[in-house]
């Protein structure tokens, strides 16, 4: 990593879950899930981990294990709204960094959380950071699951999009919508993990909701409605899969398993 650089992780963990109710806590070898997501943070070369929730279950167990946590309104509508409470109790200045990795992400790489924060260090113009990596399967592309992210010659973000983005006309046109993908497509499936500055998160969280926004389901493209610039760097393989549902939970756990 080069240089040394100064930022803070946010963790937002929420105890209700509609598929895995509190999932934060699902025990992983020993320790509960957030608490191996904050390991795997500080792993990062973060000045700081802080896990911000709205249980009082979470905090102590985050405690327990020697974790910084902090507790945070009930009704946030978003996870971003939730950081942006903890930064501002935090005190964090408007310049500081701020990593979100999401409180259900046990295998996140390090290194990219890194990355991130150096990213928009360097971006003085961008608000965010992101991540993507390339999609060569033409299933992946017509996926509305997967997002894509259309970016300039810089490397900023223009459209974050369910749909096939971009679309390659000519080539859907002479092979169908099965078609392979042209060579030279640039194609990205963009990786939910964001670094913010402070200043932003507190100016989102008054931002009003954008109309593509709720169509797509995508809460970055706030962001781009309002003007705000997003850096986007390509990271070297896609995100290790997150925690969703029971059986996300018991692969996790076989990945764990022995000794804490």
């Amino acid at each position: 990593m080069p240089g040394l650089l100064r930022f803070t992780v946010l963790i937002p963990a929420r105890y209700a879950s509609s598929r895995l109710p509190g999932k934060a806590l699902a025990d992983l070898g020993g320790k509960p899930m957030v608490v191996r997501v904050a390991e795997r943070a500080r792993a990062s070369g973060a000045g700081a981990v802080w896990i911000a929730t709205d249980d009082a279950r979470i905090v102590a167990a985050a405690r327990e294990h020697g974790c910084d946590a902090l507790l945070t309104r009930a009704d946030h509508a978003s996870g971003t709204d939730r950081l942006a409470e903890a930064a501002s109790a935090l005190g964090l200045a408007d310049d500081e960094l701020v990593v979100n990795v999401q409180g259900d992400e046990p295998l996140v790489p390090p290194e990219l959380v890194g990355r991130l924060a150096h990213a928009l260090a360097q971006r003085t113009t961008a608000a965010m950071a992101t991540a993507c990596v390339p999609i060569t399967d033409p299933d992946r592309m017509r996926n509305p699951n997967v997002v894509k992210v259309v970016c300039d010659h810089a490397g900023y973000a223009l459209y974050f999009s369910r749909a096939p983005i971009p679309y390659a006309r000519d080539a859907i046109a002479a092979g169908g919508a099965a078609a392979a993908l042209p060579q030279g497509l640039p194609a990205f499936h963009h990786l939910g993990l964001y670094a913010y500055r402070a200043g932003f998160l507190r100016a989102y969280a008054k931002l009003a909701p954008a109309p593509i926004e709720r169509f797509e389901a995508l809460e970055q493209l706030r962001a781009l409605w309002h003007g705000h610039r997003i850096a986007v760097i390509v990271a070297d393989a896609e995100l290790p899969p997150g925690v969703d549902t029971p059986q996300d939970l018991e692969r996790t756990r076989r990945l764990f398993a022995g000794p804490a």
